[in-house]
Formats: structure tokens, sequence, C-alpha cells
């Protein structure tokens, strides 16, 4: 008999709807393996589980966080599930959570699920069921208790019928692409990432890439759900055990790809369906497990550009979600039409390729889309005009120039870069090189003496407003000095620690 497909399963709902007790129930396996979590009793990191299925088929489960503070986690979790399980609890009905985490499942187009209505033994369920049947139509909807076992056995049945209509990556075709959730060190085995394989097949020894940086490493050995597996296939949960590379250079968002095929990208051509989205407006965009702030370009009819602050290694066909940091909201998401685009407007014959892909029509013959090239035609290095720049630069200190701010003298960034005197620090914005190794000393410093610290803090530290104490502090989460906690917080990894030394 062929073995189903594999799928991965993702949770989802309100914080206390009982997520994670169900997984529990439904796997035997206590995904909140975090002491922090099991303290204080909610939810903070992913989790993962397997379940075996009344088929026999199994299925890969993603438990996300419900808590409002960590939509980002519960996005990085269900960037690649196949289908979900909306969990809503009988005594507390349809939440804010319960909303949002819907309107992600839609972005990233997820669409085949199962509601359980928890809790069924406390409350009638079918207030909370009536409701959910309206947030997710079509979605078979069963009560249930998890402190009790009843209904679990229907919910695990329900899941089954889902699964045998859900759709799985392994079916298309596709070179391996895997975005990845979690890096650490296991002893005897070294660096071992995880994530779900989104396309292509994994086998040890396989030669593959690990971006941001485009850095060679290989398969050393793989394992589904703590198994030792000779292959891996899309839409699994993997563990991947790599050489050439330590866990510590290695964070959440990072990716591994077949070499030569996925390149990094910070202009994207999209279809989006946002709510109350402007032009020009700053948000927080999540592709794979990563998130990057980001502007966004109205094209109308629906076509969008997203313009990052950092890059992303991107695809035509992958999902965006798009969110608003403050105050922290969701506004939809949508694909990628065209993953490697430069700035436009609403020129007629890119708009044009654009809809046709968008309306799986082939592209128009004429007026190909166009590349990305860059803003301005490099100058001749005049040794004049550079220092010119230099002193610009050195004279802006800590309060950073834009391009904009450059005008003309914009096009000689390029090569101050090349000769280690300019450093871009987020998106268009630039210091001089020795102001950004001061500002990374004076955060490193303040890291290292209070442990964490807030955007506030580290701007009163700099003296600063708030623009260009964001920027450096996004720079040097790029540069892996630091790393941003879920509640906004930066602390020093260890490689930012040993380079301030």
């Amino acid at each position: 008999m062929t073995p189903a497909a594999p799928l991965t399963l993702g949770t989802a709902g309100h914080i206390d709807h009982g997520k994670t007790a169900l997984v529990a129930a439904l796997t035997g396996v206590d995904t909140d393996r975090l002491p922090e979590e099991r303290a204080r009793g909610i939810s903070i990191a992913l989790g993962y589980a397997p379940l075996t299925l009344p088929s026999g088929r199994r299925l890969s489960v993603v438990d996300v966080p419900g808590h409002e503070r960590f939509v980002r986690t519960m996005v990085a979790g269900a960037t690649g599930v196949d289908l979900f399980l909306m969990v809503v609890a009988a005594d507390d009905g349809v939440m804010p959570q319960t909303r949002e985490h819907a309107e992600v499942l839609r972005a990233l187009g997820v669409s085949t699920g199962v509601v359980a209505v928890t809790k069924a033994d406390l409350a009638d369920p079918a207030p909370a069921a009536a409701a959910a049947a309206d947030l997710l139509p079509g979605c078979e909807v069963v009560a249930c208790s998890a402190a009790t076992g009843a209904g679990t056995g229907d919910v695990a049945a329900a899941l089954d019928r889902a699964a045998a209509g859900a759709a799985s990556r392994a079916a298309a075709p596709g070179d391996v692409v895997l975005h990845v959730d979690r890096a650490f060190t296991v002893h005897g085995i070294g660096t071992v990432v995880t994530g779900t394989l989104w396309s292509g097949t994994l086998r040890p020894g396989d030669e593959i890439a690990l971006l941001p940086g485009d850095r060679a490493v290989r398969v050393r050995g793989l394992q589904v759900h703590d198994e030792p597996v000779p292959e891996a296939r899309a839409g699994q949960r993997v563990a991947v055990a790599l050489a050439g590379v330590r866990a510590r250079d290695i964070g959440r968002g990072d990716v591994l790809a077949r070499p030569g095929t996925l390149g990094e990208t910070s202009v994207l051509d999209c279809a989006l369906a946002l709510r109350d989205a402007r032009h020009g407006e700053r948000v927080q965009v999540h592709h794979g497990t990563r998130d990057v702030a980001g502007r966004l370009a109205d094209l109308g009819d629906g076509l969008w550009q997203v313009r990052l602050e950092h890059p992303v290694a991107a695809a035509r066909g992958d999902r965006l979600v798009v969110r608003r940091p403050a105050p922290p909201d969701t506004l939809g998401g949508g694909v990628v039409l065209d993953a490697h685009a430069h700035r436009h407007g609403r020129r007629p014959d890119v708009l044009e390729r654009l809809r046709a892909r968008r309306d799986g029509r082939p592209d128009p013959v004429a007026a190909p889309l166009p590349r990305a090239v860059p803003a301005r035609p490099a100058a001749p290095a005049d040794p004049a005009e550079l220092a010119r720049v230099t002193v610009r630069l050195r004279e802006a200190g800590i309060g950073l120039l834009s391009e904009a701010q450059l005008g003309d003298d914009a096009c000689h960034l390029a090569a101050l870069r090349a000769q280690g005197a300019a450093v871009r620090v987020s998106g268009t914005l630039y210091a001089h090189a020795e102001v950004a190794a001061g500002v990374r000393e004076r955060i490193v410093a303040l890291l290292e003496r209070d442990g964490s610290a807030s955007l506030a803090e580290v701007r009163d530290a700099l003296q600063t407003s708030r623009k260009p104490a964001q920027a450096f502090l996004e720079h040097l989460d790029a540069e892996r000095v630091t790393r941003r906690l879920a509640d906004d917080r930066r602390v020093l990894r260890a490689r930012g620690r040993a380079g301030a030394t």
C-alpha cells in the first residue's frame, strides 16, 4: 500500500482555549516544552508532535501560541501548513485572536481544516460552534473536551476527512526549500535545524545553500519526529543535521535551498487582499519564518509593491502576511507575483503582466517585466566627490542620511561601501562606517551591562530619536549581533558578544 502523502497540521485559536491540551489528548505529546511555558500555563514557542489518525495516516502537528503578543511566532508556525485545527472554547466563543488567526490562515491560502469547540464539559458548545461556523464556513465543527476525552475521537475522525481532501506539497514539483524555525546543537551530532519542507526532497549527503549569504552546507542526517529517515519529502516537519555551519550562526527565518535556485530580494510585486492599508504605509511583512519591516506601494486593482528594509529569500508564488506594527493588527496578505522586481509605479505594461500572473493567464508577449536594476548609475569614483560625501555622512552622525537627502551624491554610496567608508544601516539610510562601528559598540556595551534593552532604552542611551535607533537595531539584528525577543527587547547573540571584543 502506498503511504499517504505527507501533510502538516497547524493549530490556531485564542489564548487559553485549550490548543495544547487538545494536541496532548490527540497525540500524547505535551508541546509546551519550555519551563516558562509550564510555569505560566501558556504557550510561548512553537511546539511539535506527530498525530496518527484513525485511518493510520500520520500528520506533523505545529502547535502555535495564542497570545496576541506572539502573533509573529504564530505566523512563523502557520507558514508551510497544509490544513488547520482551529480551537474555540465553549465558554468563551470566538475571540480576537480567533479572528486574527483565521485572517492569517486566509492570507496564507490555508482553507482546509477543522474547528474543535473545546471545554464542552464546562459550557454549551452550540453558541461557540455557530460563531465559528460563520467565521470559517465550510469547515467541520466538532465539540469536545480535552479534560474528559469526550469528543476527541470525533476530532481525529474529522481531521482524517479533512486530510483526505487536502493537497500535499509533495505532489508539486520544485527544488528544496526549507524555512528554518529553530537551530540548536545536539551532542554527538552537531548543528541541527528544524522546519517544514516547503518543496523538494532532502537526502543525507545533499549539498545545499543556506540563505542569507548563500553559504554552502551539507546534510549529515535527517529525522522526522525523532526517527532517522533516508529522505524527507515536502510537507513533512524535518530535523536536518548540517555540516559546515555552527548553530549560533543560523537563526529563525534563514532558508535551506538547492544551490542557485533561490535568490535574496527586497522588492516584491504582489497580489494582496489588505484591509485599511495605505500607500506608503510602514508594515511588518511575514515571509516563511522571517518577518521584515517594509513599506507598501499601492499599484491599484489589488496589486501592491512591497519594499522591504532587509532582503528575504522569496520566489514567485510564495505567500505573505502583512501586519501593522502599531497598533498591532493583521491587515491581510496574498501571493508574490514577481520576487525580483525593481521600484516602479503604475506602469500600464507592468500592471498588465502582473494582472495576467494573478489571474492565471499567460504573460503578455510584449513588455517583459523589468528586472531589478540600480536606482542610479554608478558614477566614476572621483576622489574629491567621494571625500565630500564622506564628510556629509560623518557630519550626519547617528542621525543618518537617506538616499533622498544625499540627492545626486547618492550615486557614490556603492563606491564608499566598497571602500568600507559607508554602511547601509536600513533600507535607504546610510551612516559613516566609523559612526556605525561606534553605535554598535555602545549598543553591545548596553546589552552586556543590562542583559536586554527595549527600543526606547537604546534610543535614550544613544541620545537620538526613535527612527535612527530602530534602524541601527534592525541593522544589528540582520548582522546577527543582536536578537529581537517576542516582547521587542533585544539581547546579544553569542557571536555579537564575541564580535565586540
